[in-house]
């Protein structure tokens, strides 16, 4: 049988609905529904890599997690990756497509996207019994309606009850929930069965006359409100979700307990801002996102991060002099690099096939390694061990690593480079590959891996010796983030089930709800000491 579907449809973007699908992805799993989420055209610079060896949006690699379904490039069968300029990088099924204008995307992706798309929806309903499909933006954008492959066209695709979202805490939610029923055609109205308000908090009393007056405008139930929820420690789906630079001095307190200082380069094309999470949520660590050379200032460890655009955010790095920075801070202190960010450590960078840029230019010379631009883009999940016999000076033994590799350089080791580490990629289990590289004193570290801070065992040794490289006393605590992140998704679930009438959307797509399967539930504890993220 084909799968029955429900869509997420948004009054904007950011309004939560990715986090929603998520919720829903989870509550339909916990009552033995097999469950799996899909959006057509993601548009974000976080990405995750496939067991498959391909790419696909992070919120929809989130939604996986939350169903108990692997991830697959068929969950998000288009990626769009801005480039700058106006342009961007269109990955499909998980493989680069083209660098295309906003232009030329929009006048091309109906007649040839289209079919690869339904290919791929079709593909996870004959699989799975419910699909949870997520819009992008409002599906009101009446400019973009001739062209558009993620919001009502794919509504109608799937025959999906659709569920409106608001968010509340922004403001306006009224007149954003109104106005896009009323932009849309009077046979895409039939297909939104309700509406939910998100991000709600305060007296519920207060909101309900005008919830009332909504559903007698709109003709169409309100199916609840969901409150406000702070500290949850899941991946936001693009850089709306970046905390700003912090422009507050660190607390220069000289006390040897004082939190690790953290700085994130916060780069002009910044891709994968999730990779800070976990460390951000360590109480020994104060983290921070960083664009200046003040901000940078009393900073025991700088992280250049993944780069979208490598050379034209190296050149950046240089037009900022924060070059100087870097190359300074080196001698004394820790820089670590991931993928761009390690790329921009080397020696060079050539691109000659101009995948970023054109030509070759110097890099900060604060590793032994050089960086060609390929054509072929490499995306794995990856497992492997570190390859250094010590870390930050302080010896090391049977380190495990993790993480998945997104990038489309290829780099040369120079005489004498030591490896990061030595791993195995899932499409490839059989051989072994040298990743990353590390200096000759120890102090500068550079990988291509993505999410190898998520790995507590990774992330604890690694903080504890950078606590005593700076002669800072052991943290008195470490977070155990897989666990965190299981909290987390289980608390959104809880609480979206216990606000939204889950009797009517189970109806939805057939199902009875069993009310007693979530009494049963365990109920999440509180989470401490993690930045509220909604």
């Amino acid at each position: 049988m084909r799968a029955r579907a429900i869509m997420v449809l948004g009054t904007s973007s950011h309004v939560g609905k990715s986090l929603l699908v998520a919720a829903l992805c989870r509550i339909f799993s916990r009552h033995g529904v097999r469950v799996a989420p899909f959006k057509s055209q993601n548009m974000s610079l976080n990405s995750a890599a496939t067991v498959e060896g391909l790419e696909i949006g992070r919120a929809q690699a989130l939604q996986a997690e939350a169903a108990g379904v692997p991830a697959s490039v068929h969950m998000n069968p288009v990626l769009i990756k801005p480039s700058g300029g106006m342009t961007s990088q269109i990955v499909v099924r998980g493989k680069i497509w083209g660098t295309l204008s906003a232009k030329d995307y929009h006048q091309r992706r109906v007649q040839e996207l289209m079919p690869l798309i339904r290919e791929s929806y079709e593909t996870l309903a004959e699989e799975y019994d419910v699909i949870i499909l997520e819009g992008a933006g409002s599906p009101a954008e009446i400019n973009l309606k001739e062209n558009d492959i993620v919001n009502m066209r794919m509504a109608e695709l799937a025959d999906a009850h659709c569920l409106l979202v608001g968010d509340i805490d922004r403001g306006g939610v009224f007149a954003s929930l109104l106005g896009t029923v009323e932009l849309l055609d009077p046979d895409e109205q039939l297909r939104i069965h309700g509406f939910a308000m998100n991000k709600f908090r305060g007296d519920i009393h207060l909101l309900e006359s005008g919830v009332h007056m909504m559903e007698a405008r709109l003709n169409k139930p309100c199916l609840g409100v969901i409150p406000y929820l702070p500290q949850l420690a899941l991946d936001e789906e693009d850089s709306l979700g970046m905390p700003a630079p912090d422009a507050t001095p660190w607390n220069l307190e000289d006390s040897p307990n004082r939190p690790l200082h953290i700085a994130v380069l916060a780069l002009p094309s910044f891709s994968n801002f999730t990779d800070f999470d976990a460390l951000r949520s360590e109480p020994s660590v104060s983290l921070r996102f960083c664009r200046t050379s003040d901000q940078l200032r009393h900073a025991d460890i700088i992280v250049l991060p993944g780069s979208k655009q490598t050379v034209d955010d190296l050149l950046w790095i240089r037009k900022q002099r924060l070059d100087h920075i870097l190359i300074d801070h080196a001698k004394s202190n820790i820089v670590i690099g991931i993928c761009g960010g390690m790329q921009m450590m080397g020696e060079s960078i050539a691109d000659p096939l101009g995948m970023e840029s054109i030509g070759e230019v110097p890099g900060l010379a604060l590793l032994p390694i050089r960086t060609s631009m390929q054509a072929h883009k490499v995306t794995n999940l990856a497992d492997g061990a570190f390859a250094a016999s010590s870390l930050l000076n302080q010896p090391i033994e049977n380190l495990s690593i993790s993480g998945y590799e997104i990038h489309i350089g290829e780099t040369l080791y120079l005489d004498n480079a030591q490896p990061f580490s030595s791993i195995t990629r899932a499409t490839d289990p059989s051989t072994r590959h040298p990743d990353g590289c590390i200096s000759a004193d120890g102090r500068v570290i550079g990988t291509y891996l993505h999410g190898i801070f998520d790995q507590d065992g990774f992330r604890h040794t690694f903080l504890a010796a950078a606590r005593i490289f700076h002669h800072l006393s052991p943290a008195l605590s470490y977070e155990c983030w897989k666990a965190k992140r299981e909290i987390s998704l289980n608390r959104l679930a809880t609480e979206v089930e216990q606000a939204l009438d889950m009797q009517r959307i189970f109806a939805w797509v057939n199902y009875t709800y069993q009310p007693s399967v979530r009494d049963h539930l365990k109920q999440p504890t509180p989470i401490s000491n993690a930045e509220a993220v909604s």
